[in-house]
């Protein structure tokens, strides 16, 4: 784009958003150029922050006009790039679109902008006393927008699902400017097409979405968390069948950890002290449940534990006392970032496939790794009550060679099993090139022919998602 273009494009974005709003070339924050694993880079022209749905539009309509990407900026929360801005193009961050509409407590919903904080939505939820049961990690930074755009999962997917499951009513901007809007709050709606599914997980390649309609639940009033130990893979899938059925559908987490996780992170936590459970187990599940009766949930649970135990399908278990307790168990699970400093630089994985396939896979991707690294040190956990097992290995360095053999390691492995080398986290740029071990031709095909119908001339979020191509290289 020339200098006379550029400054024509940004007095016409000025004129829709504010000037204050839009900002320029080399001004513009690292932010909003670098994804969170500082992988993925790039200069776009423009950071612009809209603050309403009919200002989003205003934007695209003179991003398609001028053949400009656009790519939705959220909370930079994901590790494939996907909401990496294309060079020349428009960074769009909905951050000043984060208001809570309304909350429904009849209807038990939430309207919420594309830029809310999940963590905000989720604490507005709980002030009326209801949930939005969606929660991860990055609950502090993740926004809604990007949730949808993503279709997150997390820790609770085993009770109520993906985020698919909670978005009711959605409102996009399409590629050429409209708006497609269905706020409803009807539950049940097979009038035609439901097209919000169709950009629910695209990643913003489809459409960028302004608004929604979550589902909310009843927030529970106990909570029963412990931290299991077993013996061997079928134990732990016969652990969550048996908890499935005993908590009358209370249990919401089944968090499983590798002995060499487990051994990696509490150490972290402890700094020397006494673990929870000792070592020595292959496998260690934290469950968790959530229900509302305050007499009977403990009773039902600690009952549950010790039929378990008695039968010898848990080897050993530790249940939390207090909050401090049950926080000091998921620290173990979700305060990370001591216990993988030594690893660093590592590569990180989610990948999906059938639960009593997951032994498979991972003896799998260790012999691929050996095979081609024998200093290689990798470790797996993962929500296995969904099917999604998370990886992390090095070598001890990295660089693009070394990141390909690995990236092929893992997705080899999953494909092995019929598994998906994305469980949660998208394709975006870091996925792109192995979509076919995923997809098949004909899928394939499709994606293609529904982002050209949507996008014909591939300004939403180019690059992302979907090769337009008939396929793209790969390393062998």
């Amino acid at each position: 784009m020339s200098s006379e273009n550029n400054t024509q494009m940004q007095a016409a974005l000025a004129a829709v958003v504010g000037a204050k709003y839009v900002v320029a070339g080399e001004s513009i924050d690292t932010r909003y150029r670098v994804d969170l694993t500082q992988k993925y880079a790039s200069s776009p022209a423009f950071l612009v922050k809209p603050a309403t749905t009919e200002e989003v539009a205003g934007v695209v309509r003179i991003a398609a006009a001028a053949h400009t990407p656009v790519t939705v900026i959220g909370g930079q929360t994901g590790t494939c790039g996907a909401a990496v801005p294309a060079d020349g193009g428009i960074a769009l961050s909905l951050e000043r679109m984060n208001r809570i509409v309304e909350i429904d407590h009849g209807a038990m919903t939430m309207t919420v902008e594309a830029g809310c904080i999940l963590q905000v939505a989720q604490e507005a939820a709980e002030a009326g006393q209801l949930m939005l049961p969606l929660d991860l990690g990055a609950r502090g930074s993740a926004m809604i927008g990007g949730v949808i755009g993503t279709n997150a999962g997390g820790n609770r997917v085993l009770r109520w699902g993906m985020m698919r499951d909670m978005v009711i009513g959605l409102e996009a901007v399409l590629a050429d400017g409209t708006v497609v809007s269905s706020l409803t709050k009807m539950l049940k709606d097979n009038a035609g097409y439901n097209w919000k599914h169709l950009l629910i997980g695209s990643e913003g390649t489809l459409g960028i979405v302004t608004r929604a309609v979550l589902r909310l639940r009843p927030l529970p009033t106990t909570c029963q968390t412990a931290l299991l130990a077993m013996e061997n893979f079928d134990a732990c899938i016969a652990v969550l069948r048996a908890l499935g059925t005993t908590l009358s559908g209370r249990l919401s987490s089944y968090e499983l950890m590798w002995e060499d996780f487990y051994q990696r992170m509490s150490e972290s936590q402890v700094n020397g002290g006494a673990r929870p459970l000792p070592l020595g187990f292959p496998y260690y599940a934290l469950v968790e449940a959530m229900g509302g009766d305050e007499e009977g949930d403990d009773a039902q649970f600690e009952r549950a534990l010790a039929m378990l135990l008695e039968e010898g399908v848990v080897a050993d278990a530790v249940i939390a006392q207090s909050e401090r307790e049950r926080k000091a168990l998921w620290d173990i699970r979700e305060e990370m970032q001591h216990g993988l400093a030594p690893m660093r630089p590592f590569r990180s994985y989610d990948v999906s496939m059938g639960q009593t396939d997951m032994p498979a896979f991972v003896a799998a991707a260790r012999q691929n790794f050996a095979d081609s690294y024998p200093n290689v040190d990798a470790i797996f956990y993962g929500h296995v009550g969904d099917g999604n097992l998370h990886a992390v290995v090095t070598i001890g360095e990295m660089d693009a060679s070394i990141a390909d053999t690995l990236d092929l390691c893992v997705y080899r492995a999953a494909q092995s099993v019929n598994g998906s080398i994305s469980a949660e986290h998208g394709i975006g740029v870091g996925r792109l090139a192995y979509i076919d071990m995923t997809r098949s031709a004909e899928e394939l095909a499709l994606m293609r022919t529904l982002k050209k119908a949507l996008d014909p001339d591939n300004i939403l979020n180019p690059g992302k998602m979907v090769d337009l191509a008939a396929g793209c290289a790969r390393p062998s």
